[in-house]
C-alpha cells in the first residue's frame, strides 16, 4: 500500500465509535460509591450511565482513596486510576451498561417488553 493512499474522513461503522468519534461523546464527571457498588459516569451531553464497581475487579478490590484518585484521559474518552494502574474506556463502559441492561430485561418476569437489537 502506498503511504499516499491514506483514508481520511471515513465514517465509523461501529455505533459506539460513532458516538465517541463522530458525535464527540465524552466523560465529564465520575461519581463513585463503594458501599452502593456504584460507578456513575456523567457525559458531556448530560446523560448518565450507572455501573457496578464489582464488574471491574481492580476497582472492586481498591480502597476508597484509590478509587477517588482518578482522572479523565484522552479528552474524556477514558478514565485513569494511577494508583491502580487501570485505564478504562467510555466505549467499554457503554458496552457493559448496554449488555447489563439487556440481560436485566431478558431476566425480568411479567414484562411483555420487546428487546430490539
Amino acid at each position: 500500500m502506498n503511504t499516499s493512499d491514506k483514508v481520511s474522513n471515513k465514517k465509523a461503522r461501529d455505533p459506539f465509535d460513532q458516538l465517541i468519534f463522530e458525535d464527540r461523546l465524552r466523560a465529564k464527571q465520575l461519581l463513585i460509591d463503594k458501599e452502593l457498588d456504584m460507578l456513575a459516569i456523567i457525559f458531556n451531553n448530560g446523560k448518565i450511565i450507572k455501573l457496578k464497581i464489582s464488574d471491574y475487579p481492580k476497582l472492586f478490590k481498591a480502597k476508597k482513596q484509590q478509587l477517588a484518585n482518578w482522572k479523565l484521559i484522552g479528552g474524556g474518552v477514558g478514565i485513569r486510576w494511577q494508583d491502580l494502574d487501570e485505564d478504562l474506556s467510555i466505549k467499554g463502559f457503554i458496552k457493559t451498561a448496554a449488555l447489563n441492561n439487556t440481560l436485566r430485561n431478558l431476566r425480568s418476569k411479567g414484562s411483555d417488553e420487546k428487546i430490539v437489537a
